[in-house]
């Protein structure tokens, strides 16, 4: 087929031709500069809701609906950056948490060693743990630690507890570990949207002593955007950012299929969350990843898939802003 919009519409049909992310190619990463990959990993939640290691296989059905030009930023993200999908994280022992997080590190390594900027889609958060392990002080940061652009009903730095059922460098974990081990400056990290069903008072203690910069679901309501993206300027800018997004920020009206999915109080609205991802644009952004989509308890319309797509996709948009500016410059 010749006709390019031919090709277009017939690359918008989720159905047809081969499931890669966002239709990109499925390429080694040598020479790339930003690198999709699929984490299907589940056995770092430490509850009986694993199925997020289903999460990659439902965005990449649905990705190629997703929108193709970035009409705020006036960007074809697909032309300003050369974007391949890596495919999956392979895990030979899937059910041995950490095991997977260290076959995590190691496939990052390879490609933070290859200078190319991943956006992953997830998997349960504990993921990010191990994608951080290989970026973190690695050479697209030039051994600079991680500052993290968070946004989550939950902190995920639960030191008061050894394990998540088993799981020590669990979806809980890593944001205590990751500053533990020196891959993250919490002091320049923020974490966003914090409103998890607390079991005890304390539970936010940790994030404090480790020194993030935590802003809490009531405490975003009260000061509102323009106020909460100003601190994440002034946190961020000069730093070497990845971001880290949990579905469970948003309102379950517009992401369902999730783990621990926090129905109590009101979450972010889509343009809550594109208004704080867009926070960083134009900062050094190293990586990112989109993490605890559960396609099982998905809406029929595939809405939380479709969510997390759009999502993936801001953060590929602005990463490829940024190499289309520093080519043009």
């Amino acid at each position: 087929m010749s006709d390019p919009h031919l090709n277009a519409m017939m690359e918008n049909l989720y159905w047809w031709g081969i499931p890669t992310l966002f239709r990109c190619p499925n390429l080694p990463v040598d020479g790339q500069d930003i690198a999709l990959v699929g984490v299907p990993h589940s056995a770092g939640n430490g509850t009986t809701e694993r199925d997020q290691h289903l999460g990659p296989r439902a965005l990449r059905n649905v990705s190629s609906v997703q929108r193709r030009m970035h009409s705020g930023f006036q960007l074809d993200p697909w032309n300003a950056a050369k974007i391949v999908d890596l495919g999956d994280v392979p895990f030979p022992k899937a059910n041995d948490n950490e095991d997977c997080i260290e076959q995590i590190t190691n496939f990052y390594q390879q490609i933070d060693k290859a200078g190319a900027r991943p956006v992953s889609v997830g998997g349960d958060h504990s993921i990010t743990g191990g994608i951080v392990q290989a970026l973190g002080c690695g050479s697209i940061t030039k051994g600079e630690p991680i500052c993290f652009l968070h946004l989550d009903a939950h902190t995920d730095v639960f030191t008061k507890v050894d394990h998540f059922l088993g799981a020590k460098k669990s979806a809980a974990h890593w944001g205590a570990y990751l500053a533990d081990q020196g891959k993250v400056d919490p002091a320049h990290s923020m974490q966003i949207g914090i409103r998890g069903h607390a079991r005890t008072l304390d539970w936010l203690q940790p994030s404090y002593e480790y020194g993030y910069n935590v802003v809490t679901m009531k405490d975003y309501r009260r000061r509102g955007l323009a106020d909460v993206v100003a601190q994440v300027t002034e946190v961020l800018a000069g730093r070497p950012v990845y971001i880290t997004f949990d579905l469970d920020c948003l309102d379950p009206t517009i992401a369902p299929g999730v783990s621990n999915i926090e129905a109590g109080e009101k979450g972010f609205d889509i343009d809550d969350a594109v208004g704080l991802l867009h926070a960083v644009r134009g900062m050094n952004i190293v990586g990112g990843d989109v993490v605890c989509m559960m396609p099982t308890k998905d809406s029929p319309n595939q809405i939380t898939a479709l969510t997390a797509g759009a999502i993936m996709f801001e953060i590929i948009s602005m990463i490829a802003e940024n190499h289309l500016s520093q080519r043009e410059a």
